[in-house]
């Protein structure tokens, strides 16, 4: 079958989908006038290439450039194609060609002029397929042995073209003429500046290393040279100079009498009546100004406080590095958190990498688990270690006390520890002060300077009967509003405190656990103790008391599982989100826990009974899972027909395709959220069944970690696999980051926090896999909201809204156009298909039977079938 017109290309040779044979030409053979006449240059298409089997390089190659072709295939391809037939230049040399075949030669240096030449006799197809063989002439022995002589040199033209690539000036050099106003005529003096010592006069574009590229040194040259060992000793005594330990001194004061003199002086009384009103102005100063502010720090960041060069940093700026060999080799962080009220003070919790776990730990010895906080006042040390029994995958501070911390470790245990009685400790802010530990466990006679960071204990762990049976990869507290029951039903929180945590893992199971003391384990204080100590193993170091009730008898208040929606089975969540309920209530005068941190050992677990419900709190939470689904369920349990409880089934599910690492609510916005997974992004609304307001493209490189900004509400900050970070503005560009910093770390970004030191101070804490945390400063321009951001971000959101249930409105409609369309097609189509005869059945009834055999009677009428149907 010959190849369609329209597929013709204008390329000489053929072309396939490997990029063989590929020649850019004309496509119509132009005449060369060099060739000889029993040849004739030829032009062929990719798609007469593929039907006569004669494809460039392929078929036909320079070392085997011959093909014979049918005289007949020839001519029937020009009847058929007619003049767009390759051949149709040469049709009638071909038919007068007095033989079957006809040779083609493939010409790969188009020595002719093209790709291909046809030969057009047969004499010349034979001195082609048959070259004549040259017979070797004979070599003399003279001839051989003869040495070359000189010959005269002959011009050729070749000297021009060297004093031609010579170099020579062809122009006069450049006159300058300045004009001086103060001076006439004065002469000038130009020299030569360095860049080293004029500002701003290059720009350095230092070396690092590219992770998407290496070269493996195969070869090196290298030089050695043996020297004489060096060494240098020196001896010396040291002499102590005798020194006293202390000196007392004993005040010289005066006598009874000498006072009364001085107390009735005139001139004592002046001075005391004349400066009273300078000293009592003077407080009242005080009182209403705070005279110890640091007036330089609170310049701001402009140019006056920030960059003396006269250049403010649009970017991030790296403020601080913390990393410990001691404590971070070979570890990497899995959460990090600051500290809600103490400045500059970060906890990291550190985690062994995958690799690390593989290994016998027999032959390092033990590495304890550890949760290690780092200080702007001492960057180089570790403030403060908190023991866990385990690796800690996520921990968050109380909202109601910082000193109280919840963790959730990777065998399924929520731990609790107190950290109140390093507070002080933490608050120090010398640099190079000697700080001493106020914890009793760390206590050296010696002064042992290796052992100054101080320890924390654990106070309190959930046994392994209650465990989650996997690893816990999100824990929150509840807000101090509200707190729920058994049920799951929120009630009222009269003491204001953040009392209950919920924690997730893989096991397909929420749970929410209550730190206070039940009413049923109120016991006398012997009992207590009693209790207790059987419970607890006694320990070489003290422990905090504060959740000694909790201790190895904890138990989850409710557990919700979530099952999937249409089929059997339970989602895998790893992240959670739910809103913070805020209200403005008036403060409860005898209420004591609003104006001092709350002991929670004191604190117990109320009667239901006595609790106002609240119907406003919203127990509806978004739930990301480790298949890359996003569920939106009520964490509220349901009872069933016998009168037990169970976990209602989820409202809603998104498909993510990635496994979600982030889930994050805006600051500004409850109901927006922030999602991070796989290669993308993407804004969900909560309401909004349809989908995610903005989704972004797929990028290179692995999204890891994402977070909002807490002063501006249209930017949040993304952390990606390859160590970079970018910064996203909503309100400038929704394609592209507004800014990209890459090349922060050479791992993934695994953590990022945002925290706000003051009004003019921003930083954003992030790590990496390699157990390094970097404190970068937010510029100005990133912290500083912009005119009505927080009401255009509002309309943003709320566009967004609108476009997509748009756009799904009209899908939906030509979808059920298309279903309209294709059911009147079926039915028009239903009379045409073949119906087969029913067969015999016994408990047929009568008249289907009979309808059945005139369903057939009329399908054979029509069809025309029905007298041999009878005949037979």
């Amino acid at each position: 079958m010959a190849p369609k017109a329209q597929k013709r290309s204008a390329s000489t040779a053929g072309t396939k989908g490997k990029g063989k044979g590929k020649r850019s030409q004309s496509s119509t053979p132009h005449k060369s006038t060099g060739h000889p006449d029993d040849i004739f240059p030829l032009v062929l298409t990719s798609a007469t290439q593929e039907l006569f089997g004669c494809r460039a390089d392929e078929d036909v190659t320079e070392k085997s450039p011959y093909k014979l072709l049918k005289k007949d295939d020839i001519v029937q391809d020009m009847r058929t194609r007619a003049a767009v037939s390759d051949f149709s230049p040469v049709k009638q040399i071909v038919l007068d060609y007095p033989e079957e075949e006809m040779l083609l030669v493939f010409d790969a240096d188009f020595t002719h002029g093209q790709s291909f030449y046809l030969v057009l006799t047969p004499e010349a197809k034979n001195r082609i397929l048959k070259p004549p063989e040259i017979e070797a002439t004979d070599v003399f022995e003279d001839e051989v042995n003869k040495p070359p002589q000189p010959k005269h040199w002959i011009s050729l033209g070749s000297e021009k073209e060297i004093e031609e690539d010579c170099l020579k000036e062809t122009r006069e050099k450049l006159k300058l003429q300045l004009r001086v106003d103060r001076t006439f005529r004065t002469p000038l003096c130009f020299s030569d500046r360095n860049s080293a010592n004029a500002k701003d006069s290059h720009v350095q574009c230092a070396s690092y290393q590219d992770s998407r590229f290496s070269i493996k040194k195969l070869q090196s040259d290298c030089g050695m040279q043996a020297v004489p060992r060096l060494q240098s000793k020196s001896c010396q005594t040291l002499r102590m100079v005798p020194k006293d330990t202390f000196t007392q001194y004993e005040p010289r004061e005066f006598s009874v009498e000498e006072l009364e003199t001085i107390l009735q002086d005139e001139s004592l009384k002046n001075c005391c009546a004349t400066q009273t009103p300078r000293i009592l102005h003077a407080l009242q100063q005080e009182e209403i100004m705070n005279v110890f502010i640091d007036d330089w720090k609170a310049l701001g960041t402009g140019l006056e406080a920030g960059d003396w060069s006269g250049q403010v940093s649009d970017s991030l700026v790296l403020h601080q590095a913390f990393a410990d060999q001691k404590f971070s080799k070979d570890k990497k962080i899995s959460c990090l958190n600051w500290h809600p009220t103490i400045y500059g003070v970060i906890a990291v919790a550190l985690i062994k990498k995958k690799e690390k776990q593989s290994e016998e730990p027999a032959l390092s010895g033990p590495d304890p688990a550890l949760i290690v906080f780092y200080s702007f006042s001492d960057p180089s040390n570790p403030q403060l270690l908190l023991e866990c029994p385990d690796d800690i995958l996520t921990f968050e501070f109380s909202p109601s006390n910082p000193n109280i911390i919840v963790g959730g470790s990777v065998n399924g245990q929520v731990v609790l520890w107190d950290i109140s009685a390093h507070v002080t400790y933490l608050q120090a802010a010398h640099p190079g002060s000697k700080k001493a530990s106020t914890n009793p466990d760390t206590f050296d006679l010696k002064d042992n300077k290796e052992n100054t960071t101080p320890v924390v204990r654990f106070c309190a762990i959930s046994p392994v009967e209650s465990r989650h049976k996997a690893q816990i990869t999100d824990v929150q507290w509840l807000p101090p509003t509200f707190e729920v029951t058994g049920m799951g039903v929120p009630v009222e929180n009269k003491m204001k405190v953040s009392v209950q945590v919920v924690s997730c893992s893989p096991d397909c199971t929420l749970r929410f656990w209550d730190v206070r003391l039940p009413n049923l384990l109120i016991h006398t204080p012997s009992d207590r103790k009693q209790t207790v100590a059987q419970k607890t193993p006694m320990t070489t170091c003290s422990v905090p008391e504060t959740f000694k009730h909790l201790d190895k008898t904890w138990k989850p208040l409710f557990r919700v599982l979530l099952a999937k929606i249409n089929t059997k089975g339970e989602y895998v969540p790893l992240k959670i989100s739910f809103e913070h309920y805020t209200c403005s209530t008036e403060k409860d005068p005898e209420n004591k826990w609003t104006e001092i941190l709350p002991d929670y050992s004191q604190l117990r677990i109320p009667s239901t009974e006595k609790l106002k419900p609240m119907e406003d709190v919203n127990t509806k939470l978004f739930v990301g899972m480790e298949n890359g689904e996003i569920i939106y369920t009520d964490w509220k349990l349901e009872i069933d027909e016998s009168g037990r409880p169970h976990s209602a089934k989820p409202l809603l599910c998104f498909n993510y395709h990635w496994r979600v690492n982030t889930m994050q609510r805006s600051p500004f916005f409850k109901d927006i959220i922030l999602t991070t997974g796989g290669p993308t992004f993407a804004i969900w609304k909560e309401g909004v069944v349809e989908g995610p307001l903005v989704a972004s493209q797929y990028f290179e490189h692995e999204c890891t970690v994402g977070c909002w900004s807490l002063s501006r509400p249209a930017v949040f900050f993304i952390g990606k696999e390859d160590g970079s970070a970018e910064v996203w503005d909503l309100l400038k560009n929704t394609k592209e980051p507004l800014q990209v910093h890459a090349h922060i770390s050479n791992t993934k970004i695994t953590c990022m926090k945002p925290w706000t030191a003051s009004a003019k101070q921003h930083f954003l804490a992030l790590t990496d896999d390699l157990g390094v945390l970097r404190v970068f400063e937010i510029p100005k321009t990133l912290y500083v909201p912009s005119k009505h951001e927080s009401l255009s971000m509002k309309k943003y959101f709320e566009l967004e809204t609108e476009s997509l249930k748009n756009y799904l409105k009209g899908e939906d409609g030509c979808t059920k156009q298309n279903k309209k369309e294709m059911e009147e097609v079926k039915r028009q189509m239903e009379p045409d298909k073949p119906v087969t005869p029913p067969k015999d059945n016994v408990h047929l009834e009568t008249k289907e039977y009979s309808d059945n055999l005139m369903l057939e009677e009329n399908l054979l009428k029509i069809r025309g079938m029905w007298s041999t149907a009878v005949a037979r």
